[in-house]
């Protein structure tokens, strides 16, 4: 059966590379379908050319245009780093780090023309290391969706395996953050503070201004906190990266500015 499926591909951060591993792996035959836009007439054209009898989704980013859906035999599937329907849309790691969840997972889902609305195939859970940001997660996630998929394909292929519509009723979205997200308010618990760095970081970023004794809002400086700590409750900064400077450990920043105040961040 392997061998008589063709399957394109869809992904394109590093994140959905375990999932294309897996399937080369596994003996199946992979085309990987990397495109700008699926508008264009000759790019739907060069998808046909492929025949594809089954398309798998990953990190993909776009809704997939409804004429693509009908090509494939078997439709296409996508492995979603979320237990849907919790966390449709674009930032469900990003989403369940910042709220603080304790558990996620993956799902393998059919695609319909709505966002991440399909029926599943399966999902497996993912208990969320405290001490992990956004990038190690997601690559654990995919990982973990990676083996699900393998496991869940043949199953689907050959009808034993039937999927289940979602209860669309306990549908929870996320959206895309952006920089705005990611300034930090001191005001918030400790705890907010650390889920925020670890799930905005490297994109959008999280950041927050620096004032100089009299200095306006317009006058500070932006410092982006890369990574932190949180020991005992309290938050300890370890990396920043100070406005058009690289990244620097914060202690060797606490040396370059002795009179520095944590109340000069805002």
């Amino acid at each position: 059966m392997k061998n008589n499926l063709n399957i394109v591909f869809f992904g394109t951060p590093d994140f959905a590379m375990p999932v294309l591993d897996a399937l080369i792996k596994n003996g199946y035959n992979v085309s990987h379908f990397q495109k700008k836009s699926l508008k264009d007439e000759a790019v739907f054209e060069e998808f046909k050319d492929l025949k594809p009898d089954l398309c798998v989704v990953a990190a993909y980013g776009k809704l997939l245009p409804a004429r693509y859906l009908d090509v494939p035999k078997f439709g296409f599937v996508n492995v979603h780093p979320s237990l849907l329907p919790k966390y449709r849309g674009p930032s469900p790691i990003q989403t369940a780090i910042l709220n603080g969840d304790e558990e996620t997972g993956a799902t393998i889902m059919v695609v319909d023309e709505e966002m991440d609305h399909g029926p599943t195939l399966g999902s497996i859970k993912y208990q969320i290391p405290d001490t992990k940001n956004n990038p190690e997660i997601s690559r654990e996630l995919f990982e973990l969706g990676a083996e699900l998929l393998v496991k869940t394909l043949p199953g689907y292929i050959n009808g034993e395996l039937k999927p289940k519509e979602q209860d669309h009723g306990q549908a929870t979205f996320t959206k895309m953050f952006t920089r705005k997200d990611g300034r930090i308010n001191w005001a918030d618990p400790a705890q907010e503070i650390y889920n925020r760095i670890r799930a905005l970081n490297p994109e959008p970023g999280t950041w927050t201004l620096l004032r100089s004794s009299g200095a306006s809002e317009g006058q500070a400086k932006i410092i982006n906190i890369k990574k932190a700590e949180l020991v005992n409750g309290k938050l300890q900064i370890q990396t920043i990266q100070m406005e058009g400077k690289k990244e620097m450990p914060f202690e060797e920043f606490l040396r370059g500015h002795p009179s520095f105040d944590i109340s000069q961040l805002n």
